[in-house]
């Protein structure tokens, strides 16, 4: 940019220069283009370079031909018998197109500068143990397995695993959120996050180049592979629209003198029409400003951790009709916690130390649910005989009492009699009950939670006027209608297994209005075929999910679906400012077309030629710019 911005001001001042020269100065013709050569070729040298090279690679229809043709015809149009020249003009012309060129090179700069950011997220070294020593070495040669100290300040250079240490952790160049998020053993961690307070060792479960970092870094620099609709079209148009230009063109320059009484006399006036006719055509504005406008509005998505993997899934999102759920890890947390706490004989607190108790060894998101209702690290309590009994639950001796901890079965296997309780018709979720020596103790209600913004995310998306919203979840039945219900969703369908999910979204494909797209809102792990199936899959929750990555065609780098209507938000307001961009340029092309060709601009043609070919592109790259703000209806 700088080095273009140079060239503009030296041509400027030659061009200033040429015309003090040769003004009123009664040079030949000749002179005075040698000397209007120096500062056109300054200017122009790159653009006639890629015309030639477009012309010997056989593809010569685009917008350097068209400058090209125009401002060398030009150059030379004073040499007709009769013509005045119009060597200012010429330079002046490829000056306004460089200025143009700057001003797109400005946008596409600043609307990288974001995507720019997530570069960061990739640090060049990483600290790994070996051999009882501390090594600064490249990612690249650290494998899986081996264990990499982060200290504080530092980013993470690989996913990994805490073994030792914790920390807060900064994911806002992953996610767009600034709260930071706690990290202890057993925690995992994504590549790109920055350690805050505290040395961590991790132990490296991706090699660097499958890193969530380097994952997001190739999927951003491939978004522009997915052209929209619109983009694509705008290529194909350019591509049938500038051979006619330059044959209509010719058929001005060369057809209406036939029909005056001398035609050499007549061959320069329009000649210069003809001329001045390809200038304006130039469909800069097109073929600049709607791939920019898309370009830019991707990086403000990725300012907040929403990532569109093209064009042609931010026109999807701008005309979404129906968007189905996914339930677990989607709407809800997928963690389950202690809801409710029933006693029969004991109070709530022994109900809870007891049930921790026995399941204190298992993995089972129960046990991690009741373990966390009732931590047991300052309880004195002797636990022994821990039996697992498949499909009924977990048996142990608790201080010598025998605390059996399942199902209804379980308490039937057990002699406990169940006491009905009319409080659980409150709740949906998995009810655990617990008998102390063959005697029924009371039960203890653990649910899935549903996410902070879920029903705000619901709520907004009908805002935007989608028409239905529907969650699909294996779950029983009346998890299901009670999720729908707490939500505000449209529709629900309970127990399904993953085939049952690709019907249903095949169902509402069909249902869908005309022109409408269905999005399908997943964890992108376990519903990578529904994924693939919707006009729009989004991954949520991704982080450090590879095969939320590669699965989706937009990812949501955190567990708030209420990013999906900022998402949306983002793409209509980018659809917008494009199909701004098309009608205007078009609508300016053509009414000056009209009038260079009819001769109605006089001596005015060139200037007004000027501002159509230019001044449209500068206008649709300053209205593509404002694509990189966050927002919009």
């Amino acid at each position: 940019m700088n080095r273009k911005l140079l060239r503009i001001i030296a041509t400027a001042v030659l061009l200033l220069a040429a015309w003090l020269v040769t003004h009123d100065s009664g040079l030949p013709v000749w002179q005075q283009l040698v000397v209007y050569l120096v500062p056109y070729l300054l200017i122009g040298y790159d653009v006639l370079g890629e015309a030639a090279e477009g012309v010997m690679e056989g593809d010569p229809f685009d917008e350097d031909f068209l400058m090209a043709i125009a401002t060398i015809g030009a150059l030379f149009i004073g040499f007709l018998p009769g013509a005045e020249p119009q060597f200012p003009e010429a330079v002046f012309v490829m000056l306004f197109f460089q200025v143009g060129e700057l001003f797109e090179d400005y946008a596409e700069d600043r609307s990288r500068e974001s995507i720019a950011k997530l570069m960061d997220i990739r640090p060049d070294t990483a600290h790994v143990e070996r051999g009882g020593q501390l090594e600064t070495v490249a990612p690249e040669t650290v494998q899986p397995g081996d264990v990499i100290v982060v200290k504080p300040g530092e980013k993470v250079p690989l996913d990994g695993t805490v073994v030792e240490g914790s920390t807060s952790l900064d994911t806002v160049a992953l996610t767009g959120e600034s709260l930071p998020r706690d990290a202890a053993k057993g925690t995992e961690v994504a590549s790109g996050c920055v350690s805050l307070t505290g040395v961590i060792k991790l132990r490296v479960t991706h090699s660097f180049g499958e890193s969530t970092a380097s994952r997001i870094l190739q999927l951003v620099e491939e978004a522009g592979e997915n052209k929209s609709h619109s983009e694509t079209f705008i290529r194909r148009f350019a591509r049938v629209y500038t051979p006619v230009v330059v044959f209509l063109a010719l058929a001005i320059a060369l057809i209406p003198p036939f029909f005056y009484t001398g035609y050499a006399a007549a061959l320069p006036s329009w000649l210069y029409r003809a001329l001045t006719f390809l200038v304006v055509s130039c469909p800069c504005a097109l073929v600049i400003s709607v791939p920019l406008t898309f370009f830019a509005g991707i990086g403000a998505a990725s300012t907040k951790g929403i990532l569109i993997k093209g064009g042609n899934f931010m026109e999807a999102l701008s005309r979404m009709g129906i968007v189905v759920f996914d339930k677990t890890g989607t709407l809800t947390r997928g963690v389950f916690a202690v809801e409710a706490v029933h006693p029969d004989m004991p109070d709530e607190r022994e109900l809870l130390h007891l049930a921790a108790h026995v399941e204190h060894l298992s993995n089972h998101p129960i046990a991690a649910a009741l373990r966390a209702a009732y931590p047991l690290e300052h309880d004195n309590c002797r636990t022994e005989q821990v039996e697992e009994l498949p499909g009924l639950g977990i048996r142990a001796v608790i201080d010598g009492r025998t605390v059996c901890v399942g199902n209804e079965k379980m308490m039937a296997a057990v002699g406990a009699a169940v006491v009905p309780c009319d409080k659980c018709k409150a709740h949906t979720g998995t009810v655990v009950h617990v008998a102390v020596e063959g005697v029924y103790a009371g039960h203890v209600v653990i649910a899935d939670q549903l996410k902070s913004d879920a029903a705000d995310a619901v709520a907004t998306l009908k805002r935007l006027g989608v028409s239905k919203t529907v969650m699909l979840t294996g779950d029983r039945e009346e998890v299901g209608r009670t999720v729908a219900q707490q939500l505000g969703l449209d529709a629900y369908y309970a127990g399904l297994l993953p085939a049952d999910k690709v019907t249903h979204v095949e169902r509402l494909l069909k249902e869908n209005a005309a022109g409408r797209s269905l999005a399908f809102v997943g964890d992108g792990i376990n519903d990578a075929p529904v994924l693939a199936r919707a006009d729009v899959g989004v991954a949520m929750g991704a982080l450090g999910s590879d095969a939320a990555i590669e699965a989706a065609d937009v990812v949501l780098m955190d567990d708030k679906p209420s990013k999906l209507g900022l998402a949306i938000r983002i793409s209509r307001r980018t659809i917008r400012i494009a199909r701004q961009n098309a009608v205007f340029a078009i609508a300016v092309k053509v009414g000056i077309l009209l009038a260079v060709a009819s001769g109605f601009m006089g001596s005015w043609a060139m200037p007004v030629a000027v501002f159509g070919d230019v001044g449209v592109m500068v206008l649709a790259v300053l209205n593509a710019m404002r694509a990189m703000r966050i927002g919009g209806k």
